[in-house]
């Protein structure tokens, strides 16, 4: 998988290769970062940079989309309606003690864990699911993106 998404790039400036692979929810900044420092030859700045950049755009995509596109879906289509009815209440209810005990501290905990299934983008479904205001979520995602950038570009200048 990952070797069809670089490929995909492969003729892209590599600072817009390297923000559109940390834009992919499959890939993020985990993928990009390494792929900009040991392949591309970005510096190790410019490698946080744009894959730092590349992940927080998407994450702001998500935020500011999912909340229309759920309620038109919800409208138009009544599986949607269930399922988001379902999908909110099963969320809520397996992660409502780590909301209680961190609050909105939580999303940036999710954004600033390099890790795969865990990282930005489930910190920025995190905030839309818990409904916390852009003002709140987008400075702790921000945050957390930048904390794991700089995780995963100690792992990759040393390993």
């Amino acid at each position: 998988m990952h070797d069809f998404i670089f490929h995909l790039f492969s003729n892209f400036p590599k600072p817009l290769a390297t923000f559109l692979i940390a834009a992919i929810p499959v890939t993020e900044l985990r993928a990009a970062l390494p792929l900009a420092y040991k392949v591309y030859g970005l510096g190790a700045f410019w490698s946080w940079f744009y894959s730092v950049f590349g992940t927080f755009f998407a994450m702001v995509i998500i935020i500011l989309a999912l909340d229309p596109i759920a309620k038109f879906l919800s409208k138009h289509i009544s599986v949607f309606d269930k399922f988001f009815k379902w999908l909110f209440e099963h969320t809520r209810k397996r992660a409502d003690k780590r909301m209680q005990k961190y609050g909105s501290w939580t999303i940036f905990i999710l954004a600033a864990t390099p890790i795969p299934l865990i990282g930005g983008m489930t910190g920025a479904l995190a905030a839309f699911i818990f409904d916390i205001p852009l003002k709140k979520s987008l400075p702790l995602l921000l945050l957390g993106t930048m904390v794991s950038g700089l995780i995963v570009l100690g792992v990759t200048m040393y390993l």
